[in-house]
C-alpha cells in the first residue's frame, strides 16, 4: 500500500511545481510602489515571444499597424458618416470601439403610422466599400399595436451608399485641407 502512495506522490509533486512555475503575476497586489512607464499587469500572450509564434488565449494577434492609438476599431470617416447619415434619427446607442449604431424608433412626420429603426454596423479599419452593413426595421400601426412589416430591399443599400458617399466626401475635404 505503501509503494502505490510513493508511486502517485512523485508526478503529483512534479505536476504541481510545473503548475506553479507557469503562474504569472495577474495583478499587483502587494502595495509596492510601481515603476513609472512599467505595466506590471499580467496579459496572455505568446510562448514563443512577442513578435510570432503559438498565441494563447488569443494573445494580440493584431499588427501594431492596425491598431488605432485612441483604440477605435473602426474607420474614422466611415464613423463621422454613418453619425452624420443617421442624425435624423434618435440614436439609442453608439460604439466608436465596435462600430456599432443603434438607432430608436422614429416616426416620420409625414407618415405618423409607421416608424423605422436601424442597426449600422462598421465593420473594418479601410474606407471601403464592404465596410459598412446596415439593418432596417419597420412597423405599421394596428390600432394601438405595431406590427412589423417588410422594408424595401434597397433600403439598406440606399443608406449604406450615403455613408460611403458621405465618408469619401469627408477624406476628401481632409486631404484638401492638408
Amino acid at each position: 500500500m505503501r509503494r502505490i502512495r510513493t508511486a502517485f506522490a512523485a508526478p503529483l509533486i512534479f505536476a504541481s511545481l510545473a503548475l506553479a512555475g507557469c503562474s504569472g503575476n495577474w495583478s499587483d497586489t502587494s502595495g509596492a510602489t510601481k515603476e513609472p512607464g512599467r505595466d506590471t499587469s499580467y496579459k496572455f500572450g505568446s510562448l514563443l515571444g512577442t513578435e510570432g509564434g503559438l498565441n494563447l488565449f488569443g494573445g494580440n494577434s493584431k499588427k501594431k499597424s492596425d491598431v488605432d492609438p485612441n483604440g477605435v476599431a473602426v474607420n474614422s470617416y466611415l464613423w463621422r458618416a454613418s453619425l452624420d447619415t443617421l442624425s435624423f434619427m434618435p440614436i439609442a446607442s453608439a460604439d466608436p470601439f465596435g462600430g456599432v449604431i443603434l438607432t430608436d424608433w422614429y416616426t416620420p412626420p409625414e407618415t405618423p403610422n409607421e416608424r423605422f429603426k436601424v442597426n449600422l454596423y462598421i465593420l473594418d479599419r479601410q474606407l471601403r466599400a464592404d465596410g459598412v452593413r446596415v439593418s432596417v426595421f419597420r412597423q405599421q400601426r394596428a390600432g394601438n399595436d405595431w406590427r412589423d412589416t417588410a422594408v424595401a430591399q434597397d433600403t439598406a443599400g440606399q443608406l449604406e451608399d450615403a455613408v460611403l458617399t458621405r465618408a469619401r466626401q469627408l477624406r476628401v475635404a481632409q486631404q484638401a485641407s492638408k
